[in-house]
């Protein structure tokens, strides 16, 4: 049977314990407000003939402007919330397929915005929020797609993400030349994942492979994977790793660069536990 208690060493250390996430409950009245505006934000983007640039404009208006107790943002201010006055990076690059991005351009604008906002940081409504948007912008995304405050897209269009993966706090997806994440993959807060890079001698000539990132991947707390290297099924990256080359299936690399030191241990896999967050 699997353990739920805490497992004491030799040493009298406390060892890891199994804690799935408990459940948190929002007043009915709230959540009622939140489902409907997702609702309509989800509904708006269904139709065909939704003008993205202008629904980024109005939402970002309802979250921004007017703020409680009177008063608005200046014009500088206000332009920022409208897509087509700012730009964005990957505008700059060459290679970049503009009538892609420019579709996807105004919910990353959205999603960033979002995240900058008071409202950013409401776990249960932003993880919603994103996943909403994550299928308009990426190449794919499957079913239960978490993303907490924060992450940080590139193109966006260049992204390919499984079922059940979860991104946390502070990541970089530069998806650049393409980043697929597979089934049940996890990235932890502060990740930088890169999916290009540069010559040593001149910075204009630019490399765009894809990066890989398998099934059941753990990345762990400030690792960097740089571009065109693969993550093998399973395996696991230690925290402040530099992958700079491939990691095996079922392997844990670390270090800098990251080397696979050991095959991660076979265990009985716990009973399953009911995801508070899951896409219901």
């Amino acid at each position: 049977m699997f353990d739920f208690g805490t497992r004491v060493n030799v040493s009298g250390m406390s060892e890891y314990r199994f804690l799935p996430l408990r459940d948190v409950a929002l007043p009915t009245e709230v959540d009622a407000v939140y489902a409907e505006w997702l609702g309509s934000l989800d509904r708006a983007l269904a139709d065909p003939g939704c003008d993205r640039d202008e629904l980024c404009k109005q939402v970002l208006e309802d979250i921004y402007a007017p703020w409680p107790g009177g008063g608005s943002l200046g014009k500088i201010g206000a332009l920022q919330l409208d897509p087509r006055a700012i730009t964005l990076e990957p505008e700059y690059y060459w290679e970049t397929d503009l009538e892609r991005y420019y579709r996807v351009k105004p919910l990353i604008w959205l999603w960033e915005m979002f995240d900058k906002s008071p409202l950013g940081e409401n776990v249960d409504l932003g993880i919603r929020f994103r996943r909403v948007l994550a299928p308009r912008i990426f190449k794919s995304c499957g079913r239960n797609f978490k993303a907490f405050h924060f992450v940080k897209l590139s193109f966006g269009y260049n992204l390919e993400v499984g079922d059940d993966v979860v991104v946390h706090r502070h990541v970089l997806l530069d998806d650049r030349g393409g980043i697929r994440i597979g089934n049940g993959a996890s990235v932890s807060d502060f990740v930088n994942v890169y999916s290009h890079s540069h010559d040593i001698v001149d910075g204009r000539d630019v490399r765009t492979p894809q990066t890989v990132i398998g099934d059941r991947v753990r990345i762990t707390y400030h690792a960097t994977v740089l571009a065109g290297v693969t993550l093998g099924e399973n395996s696991m990256v230690g925290t402040g790793a530099i992958v700079t080359k491939d990691v095996p299936a079922h392997h844990v690399a670390i270090g800098i660069p990251a080397r696979p030191v050991k095959k991660k241990p076979e265990r009985e896999k716990p009973p399953p536990s009911r995801d508070p967050l899951a896409d219901t």
